[in-house]
């Protein structure tokens, strides 16, 4: 998978997901870093096919009105330190990338990880 971190997650899950051989960046690696503007984090992600990971209930606005960015993978469990953060998706990326082969939008938190598509 290609991903794309968003300034409300640690750069150590970016680091994480490259460890174990995905492309991923953080929103501090582009030029306007972590004050990327969302449109604008969606923009990149669809030009380079990545999915936008994200805290920010935001990108399912931007996603829901402009269709993108194209996929998303929302975190909806509230606040974690960086350790049981990196738990819960190490626990849960075998599943996450086979709901990415067939939804838009995977959202994960502490009990549960959904595919869901906007049609």
């Amino acid at each position: 998978m290609k991903l794309i971190v968003d300034a409300q997650l640690p750069r150590r899950l970016t680091n994480w997901f490259c460890s174990i051989g995905h492309d991923s960046i953080h929103t501090l690696d582009l030029p306007e870093r972590n004050r990327t503007a969302d449109d604008s984090v969606a923009k990149i992600a669809d030009s380079d096919g990545r999915i936008v990971v994200t805290k920010d209930s935001d990108f399912l606005s931007l996603k829901l009105l402009t269709h993108s960015p194209q996929k998303l993978l929302f975190v909806s469990a509230g606040n974690l330190n960086n350790d049981s953060l990196l738990h819960m998706f190490e626990s849960n990326i075998d599943i996450i990338e086979k709901l990415f082969l067939t939804f838009e939008i995977v959202e994960i938190n502490a009990s549960m990880v959904i595919g869901r598509n906007l049609d």
